[in-house]
């Protein structure tokens, strides 16, 4: 287990730090900046901007002192400015080019629990309805219930989040009006978009656990039992659950990216200030920090979950060495 963690740890470090210079100069080599969009600016007020914000450095001086905290002052390397930015592996995202009185530290800790909420809504709904959906239609395959599950499993997947946000909001809003069409005040504005956001990985949770469990259920001491004539429940909860949802656990890793990925629509469709939103409004606006600051934090997360999930896929299955993965 220690030797998974320190590689996983070491493993980390080199992706964030290729994730932070493939963006950083990806960025900075897009058509157009930060300011581009403003009413046109005098040659001197464009020179003072650039200078307020290093934007005049050359890039390789500029990715230096946006990763620090580099004592470079002491080589002369940026110059005799006083500069209060401690870098990115001081924990310092910048300030935002946008939001001119906010940092985006600031930006991300007030909208980052916006987002949080609603993932952790839309997985315990997706888990809710998919996990229960899938063990039913194995219990009983080529039923009724099976059909009807596997129907409804495969519209959640053939339809985009969007279209279901869609949906949601003709339905409980403007035919039954049970919820908010969007904004953000209580947890009502969550109802809706963790639906939308929810709904196809429902979906694919259900077919997940239906094959996971029908797996299980044919093997050979699964089947001993049923021949020494235990009930089905208590088959299936006690003897099948825990390796036939082994799919649905490696599923979740995949699943809290799609998540995190996919609430960059619904935030935007719902207008909830999360970070999703603040994200694309900085790939609109150009504002550098604020991207990259989205892009490290979406990084962490997605790294990290899949970490845990690895870790509760050999908690469930014993055999699994994780010291050798």
């Amino acid at each position: 287990m220690t030797r998974f963690l320190l590689r996983r740890l070491a493993w980390f470090a080199l992706t964030l730090w290729t994730v932070v210079t493939l963006a950083f100069f990806v960025m900075r080599a897009t058509p157009g900046g930060p300011f581009s969009a403003e009413r046109a600016l005098s040659p001197t007020v464009e020179r003072l901007v650039a200078a307020r914000y290093h934007l005049d450095w050359p890039l390789w001086r500029q990715y230096l002192h946006y990763l620090g905290p580099l004592n470079l002052d002491q080589h002369g390397l940026l110059g005799d400015r006083q500069d209060p930015f401690g870098g990115v592996l001081a924990g310092d995202l910048g300030p935002s080019f946008s939001y001119r009185d906010l940092s985006v530290n600031d930006i991300i800790a007030q909208s980052l629990p916006i987002s949080i909420a609603l993932g952790v809504l839309a997985m315990t709904l997706a888990l809710a309805v998919g996990l229960p959906l899938g063990i039913v239609s194995a219990a009983r395959p080529r039923g009724v219930l099976d059909h009807l599950a596997r129907l409804v499993s495969t519209l959640g997947i053939v339809l985009p989040n969007f279209v279901i946000a869609g949906l949601s909001i003709l339905l409980f809003v403007f035919t039954v009006p049970l919820f908010p069409v969007a904004g953000w005040g209580s947890w009502r504005h969550l109802v809706l978009p963790a639906v939308a956001l929810g709904a196809p990985f429902a979906a694919s949770i259900a077919r997940l656990a239906r094959a996971g469990m029908l797996e299980a259920l044919d093997r050979p001491h699964i089947r001993t039992a049923l021949a020494k004539g235990l009930p089905t429940h208590t088959i299936v909860l006690r003897h099948a659950l825990r390796e036939g949802i082994l799919p649905v656990v490696s599923y979740l890793g995949p699943a809290t990216a799609g998540i995190l990925t996919g609430s960059l629509v619904i935030e935007k469709i719902f207008f909830l200030p999360g970070t999703g939103s603040h994200f694309v409004n900085s790939a609109l606006n150009r504002d550098y920090t604020l991207a990259m600051g989205v892009t490290i934090l979406y990084t962490t997360l997605v790294y990290f979950l899949n970490a845990l999930v690895d870790l509760a896929y050999g908690l469930l299955d014993p055999r699994i060495d994780l010291d050798r993965r």
